[in-house]
């Protein structure tokens, strides 16, 4: 176990030491993988000759187990852990998951709601006078004022809400090794203002000048437009390159922002990953089954960071960033072959990729002197013109590492941004995706199918994604292998109704698609996606975005898209009849679903009702006369009647259908 870091006062005495100048506190069971935000930044702490411990998953019952290294010299680190302590604890419906796939055994209930809040305060309480600083997604991501879909209300920031220092907002190695190393030196905590990355609270006395504000937390609290306006202005300051400080007022006190910290060079990306991990989790978790998490990622290799693809409900541009920086071929490919010499490796790499894994240049040669374009994307809803593409550097590592004795296969499966894909004019790398890098199965994200809905997704038409798919059928096929699109699909985003919950599933009928799963809108903290839910506003045009808020509409939209199995067949007929398309219902080619037993009872009752009418025809209505077109009645004379009668009947001479304005 001395090659992991210390968990417990046992570990840390075993090192001979008798204080640390680290506790790192996490959400997670510990795993020793650069996957995990807790993994890198102990270990760069360590390499940089700070000594550090890790605390897992404090039982926030037991003060003793806060306590057990005393009070560490520098200071605390607390983070929730790879994911939002809420998004990991409850589903899209609000019901408690089963199973936690970053606790040891998949144990559920190991750490507590809203964790860093939680164990922030408990530092707080017990050692008052240590400096505390938060990072990783959940405190990056609340670092402003936001709306909790848990709560159903907006929060405050969650550095006025817990009592912490600073938050380290984004990937957080600048920020971290610069904040060790004031603090060696003496600094104070709270003289500590200045670092890119970081968010502290103040008062307004003390603010610089150069500053952007947005509305306060009591305003964008009450005020969905206020709300709105400082999801745009905040949006606005993301870039590493051009943000400037973004202040929010919280009462009396004021939230600051600095900068983004600066994205990392390839040259320390190498370091960052080339750091001794053990790539697997601490061996006290093995009579549990071990963490369920390792699953996907031990085998698998990061060779890029942030995405300019930026997805309104994805959080990757505001956490990594949308800069693209990559590690060098080199790195990645000597991690490649120290997998070979695991013992518990079989050959297979299941994944060489990133947040987009074949985004491995800059989007355009200006973005590193200028930034990225503000409130602009470079492939939605059309591709930038000035957007270079270029798949020949990732084609070649992926090829390199191929040849490396001791690996079968190299797959790619953290996703392909398929629109960028259909822009590169070589047609290399889509060759040799197809060829060698898929496994059977390619997991690829239209989300939907309808213009409106994927505008507020930022995402392009689906005719890219059409595009993309006939081609890889069309390689798959030369090549005569059986591989398959699995589309991932999103119900209940902002922008979509019954009717467009409708479209996709025609699409995916006509498509010959059925999908398997089904990702109902989750509202993460600080997304767009998420302002639109909450607000029901574009935060970048102010313009209304219908939200789908109510359970019932949000299970119909997600059986739609599921509308070929049995059990969602009542709901998918209740919509299809909520929304006016009855035609749909049936056993035509046309027909999305057979009637269900009482959708039967309506359409028959529907159809009696109808038989019962009376005819239009002759005769029928009031002025008609028999040999008279049905309906058309006597003109009146002059005045208003004749006016109305004319604009309803036209004028219907011999010779047929002339009409004012001419033939």
């Amino acid at each position: 176990m001395r090659d992991f870091l210390p968990i417990c006062r046992a570990d840390m005495e075993a090192r001979g030491r008798e204080q640390v100048d680290f506790v790192y506190i996490s959400g997670d069971s510990y795993i020793d993988h650069p996957s995990f935000g807790a993994a890198i930044i102990t270990r760069l702490l360590e390499d940089r000759g700070y000594r550090v411990a890790i605390l897992p998953q404090p039982d926030i019952g037991d003060e003793a187990v806060f306590t057990q290294f005393g009070t560490p010299r520098l200071g605390f680190m607390i983070s929730s852990g790879n994911v939002d302590s809420m998004v990991n604890h409850y589903t899209v419906a609000k019901k408690r998951r089963s199973t936690d796939f970053y606790t040891a055994g998949g144990e559920m209930g190991r750490r507590p709601d809203r964790a860093v809040t939680v164990y922030t305060r408990m530092v707080r309480r017990l050692y008052p006078q240590s400096a505390i600083i938060i990072g990783g997604v959940e405190a990056s991501l609340r670092r402003f004022a936001h709306y909790d879909y848990w709560d159903d209300k907006v929060r405050p920031s969650i550095l006025a809400d817990s009592g912490a220092d600073l938050i380290s907002y984004g990937m957080g190695e600048y920020q971290t090794i610069e904040l060790a190393d004031r603090l060696a030196a003496g600094e104070p905590i709270s003289a500590i203002t200045d670092v890119r990355g970081t968010c502290y609270m103040t008062t307004r006395d003390q603010l610089a000048p150069g500053f952007v504000e947005c509305a306060s937390f009591e305003k964008v609290r009450e005020n969905k437009l206020s709300y709105a306006k400082a999801t745009a202005i905040q949006y606005g300051e993301f870039d590493y390159a051009r943000g400037r400080t973004v202040v929010q007022k919280h009462g009396d006190r004021v939230l600051v922002q600095n900068p983004p910290a600066k994205p990392l060079d390839t040259e320390m990306l190498d370091y960052v990953y080339a750091l001794p991990y053990q790539r697997t989790y601490h061996p006290s978790y093995e009579k549990l089954g071990g963490v369920p998490a390792i699953k996907e990622v031990e085998f698998s290799i990061i060779h890029n960071r942030g995405c300019f693809g930026a997805c309104n409900f994805c959080a990757i541009a505001v956490h990594q960033g949308r800069h693209i920086t990559c590690r060098s071929t080199q790195s990645v490919l000597k991690e490649a072959k120290a997998l070979t010499e695991n013992p518990r490796f079989k050959g297979y790499i299941h994944d060489v990729g990133g947040p987009t894994a074949n985004f491995r240049q800059p989007s355009c040669s200006g973005q590193l002197e200028r930034g990225m374009c503000k409130n602009k994307k470079c492939l939605a809803p059309t591709p930038c013109p000035r957007l270079q593409v270029d798949h020949r550097e990732y084609d070649e590592l992926l090829s390199d590492m191929r040849k490396i004795p001791g690996i079968k296969k190299v797959f790619v499966r953290s996703g392909i941004r398929f629109d960028y894909l259909n822009l590169d004019k070589d047609q290399s790398f889509f060759d040799h995706l197809v060829a060698h890098h898929v496994s059977g199965q390619l997991k690829v994200a239209p989300e939907h199918c309808s213009a409106g809905v994927l505008a507020a997704m930022g995402k392009p038409a689906i005719a890219a994604y059409k595009r993309f798919q006939s081609q890889f059928y069309k390689k798959t096929a030369k090549i005569g292998k059986k591989q398959y699109l699995v589309p991932y699909l999103m119900s209940s985003h902002p922008g979509s109704g019954l009717k467009e919950a409708i479209d996709l599933a025609l699409f995916l009928k006509e498509e010959g698609l059925h999908p398997q799963q089904v990702q109902d809108f989750y509202p993460t903290p600080n997304t767009v996606s998420t302002c639109m839910y909450y607000t029901g506003l574009d935060p970048f045009t102010l313009q209304p975005v219908y939200v789908a808020t109510d359970p019932h509409e949000k299970a119909m939209q997600r059986a739609l898209i599921q509308y070929f199995l049995p059990q969602n067949r009542a709901l998918v007929c209740e919509a299809l009849l909520r929304a006016g398309r009855a035609d749909l219902i049936g056993v035509g080619k046309n027909c999305l679903v057979c009637p269900d037993q009482k959708t039967a009872a309506i359409l028959q009752a529907r159809r009696e009702k109808a038989q019962q009418r009376p005819q239009k025809g002759r005769d029928r209505r009031p002025g008609g006369k028999k040999g008279s077109p049905a309906g058309r009645g006597k003109k009146p004379a002059t005045g208003k009647g004749a006016d109305r009668w004319q604009a309803q009947n036209g004028s219907r001479k011999s010779g047929g259908g002339q009409r004012k304005g001419g033939r």
